[in-house]
């Protein structure tokens, strides 16, 4: 074996981190419309949130977003 991580483990790990993004925006969602009162404003604006975050983790742990510890803008 490689010693890497199996491919059922990281197809695992990143819709765990999809969902999990998902899940957190929708019960921030909730909370902000349950003490603010803005209901359903704050559950549908959280979702999209929780959803591009989502995204944007699966795509950084599967190498096609930015390496972490890398700063982009020196052009390094």
């Amino acid at each position: 074996m490689s010693g890497g991580p199996s491919p059922l483990g990281q197809a695992m790990r990143l819709s765990t981190e999809f969902v999990a993004g998902v899940i957190a925006g929708g019960i921030l969602g909730y909370l902000c419309d349950h003490l603010l009162g803005t209901k359903p404003w704050g559950l549908m604006v959280f979702l999209v949130l929780g959803f591009l975050t989502g995204i944007y983790n699966v795509m950084r742990l599967s190498g096609f977003g930015p390496k972490p510890g890398k700063d982009h803008r020196q052009g390094s």
